[in-house]
């Protein structure tokens, strides 16, 4: 039985993704394909193009996290920033099931359908949080940067959900008019996840949000993304090469490899019992 297939018979995925491929350069004749390439790498030895992500394909369903880990380079991050329309993919599709009664292509759709679908049905928290947060503006001003971009414009509303999500991370009130950048990694990193909260998106993205963070302060993020997941059924994907975090966070998890998803299945069996090699090599350097 097909991962995942237990589950396609209680309910629909919130996400769906088939045959996502997406390469870096332009590509000659020896990358025009990836099964091109050597089996040891993704970049093209000719052009120096990369296939980041190689026919991958997985189910999101409401409320669940799935886990994606992989060392640098194996395509996870871009794989997330594809779905939030931050890179352009080469070929595949992705459906949502709040989106077009799930029938659409969001990768085929207009630029503005792709900014109602970022705006609405998606949420983004990026490993380095000056991607993510206006600098410039208040801890509150982004969220309601955020909430005018979804066409709430009535500013009681909008200070009072500001207000709702920055209680909700445990950013004092107090500093909801300070610019974030004058917080700690820990304090931005809790704005950008209120952010992406802002208009109740059921997909969350969220790319190494742990990353150079110290390790209590670690603790507290996750502590909040479980909470968040268990409060609100948000279906969120989690980026990280640390397999702790994925081990405490994720319900499946997805190991990449130069592009490919080289194993895939609930998490612990993952992690107790893994099969690709990789995998096996990931599991032991966390030993």
């Amino acid at each position: 039985m097909e991962w995942g297939s237990v589950k396609d018979m209680e309910e629909n995925p919130i996400l769906s993704v088939r045959h996502l491929n997406k390469r870096y350069g332009k590509g000659c004749k020896h990358c025009e394909s990836f099964d091109m390439l050597d089996k040891e790498t993704n970049q093209c030895p000719h052009c120096g193009s990369v296939w980041a992500c190689k026919k991958v394909s997985f189910d999101l369903y409401e409320g669940e996290i799935i886990g994606i880990v992989g060392e640098s380079g194996s395509g996870k991050s871009s794989l997330v920033k594809s779905l939030y329309f931050d890179d352009d993919v080469l070929s595949g599709s992705a459906t949502i099931s709040k989106y077009k009664h799930g029938q659409r292509n969001i990768f085929q759709v207009s630029s503005q359908q792709k900014r109602y679908i970022r705006n609405h049905l998606m949420g983004m928290v990026y490993q380095n949080p000056w991607l993510g947060l206006k600098m410039s503006f208040s801890s509150g001003g982004n969220i309601a940067e955020k909430l005018i971009s979804a066409g709430t414009y009535h500013v009681g509303n909008i200070r009072d959900r500001a207000s709702q999500l920055l209680e909700h991370v445990e950013i004092p009130l107090s500093r909801m008019d300070e610019l974030p950048k004058n917080f700690s990694g820990g304090m931005q990193q809790r704005v950008q996840i209120s952010k992406a909260l802002a208009n109740n998106p059921p997909i969350l993205l969220l790319d190494e949000v742990t990353t150079g963070l110290d390790l209590s302060v670690q603790a507290r993020v996750l502590d909040l993304i479980r909470n968040i997941q268990r409060e609100f059924g948000v279906g969120m994907i989690v980026v990280s090469h640390d397999l702790g975090v994925i081990r405490m966070l994720a319900d499946r998890t997805m190991v990449m490899r130069y592009g490919s998803v080289v194993e895939e299945g609930l998490t612990d069996q993952i992690l107790e019992d893994p099969h690709h090699a990789y995998t096996q090599q990931l599991v032991h350097s966390l030993l």
